[in-house]
């Protein structure tokens, strides 16, 4: 399998996370895609991915999964038992639904902030800015972090009883809130003391460790 994305960047953790809780890094080929070149919005990369995001896993015979979501469903059912999308209905429905919740209410908020109200990745890149929409969405990103302090208040992961896909999404939240400088509220305090569990993951203390490339 081969595997488009940028090391460091938010959405492609959540997959190299993944990759390294199902032990599956040595079955994948990185093909690193820089983002502040636009080199995801040239045509041979749309070929692989309409929306020209990353990441992209692209299998043997050619076939090309988006969305880091469908990604993750993916290599949780290629080895072993489900370890992070849910092994029952309603454990699979939660999940679900918390990882979306997840993007919605932080990861992409966090981006549109970071696409519309900092420099983003350049002008080269960043052809439409409204810096009003990126505020608009840096404040929705703090309700969202308010809102799963308030969830973890109640339990010890995202969406339940035990670490998933949504954990992963909200990790990812955590990194492009330290990229653009965006603190997560002191307040909420379940939250920080949760990410502090987190890092404690080695797949997730890997990823932190990873240095950007130099662009």
């Amino acid at each position: 399998m081969k595997i488009y994305d940028w090391p460091t960047g938010p959405y492609p953790a959540r997959v190299r996370i993944a990759l390294a809780e199902k032990n599956l890094q040595s079955d994948v080929e990185f093909v690193p895609i820089n983002l502040w070149k636009g080199e995801h919005k040239t045509p041979a990369f749309l070929a692989k991915n309409y929306s020209g995001t990353l990441p992209v896993l692209e299998l043997d015979n050619g076939i090309c999964l988006a969305e880091c979501t469908a990604i993750t469903v993916y290599l949780d059912a290629l080895v072993g038992e489900p370890t992070l999308t849910g092994r029952t209905p309603l454990e699979k429905g939660v999940i679900q639904m918390m990882t979306k919740r997840a993007e919605i209410e932080m990861l992409d908020a966090i981006s549109v902030y970071f696409h519309h109200a900092t420099p983003g990745l350049g002008p080269d890149v960043e052809h439409y800015q409204n810096r009003e929409w990126g505020l608009r969405q840096r404040d929705k990103a703090l309700r969202g972090m308010h809102y799963f302090d308030g969830v973890l208040k109640k339990q010890p992961f995202i969406a339940g009883e035990a670490f998933s896909m949504a954990d992963i999404a909200v990790i990812g939240g955590f990194i492009f809130a330290a990229a653009v400088k965006l603190p997560i509220p002191q307040e909420c305090t379940a939250l920080l003391a949760w990410f502090a569990r987190m890092q404690e993951r080695p797949s997730v203390r890997e990823q932190l460790a990873v240095v950007p490339p130099k662009h």
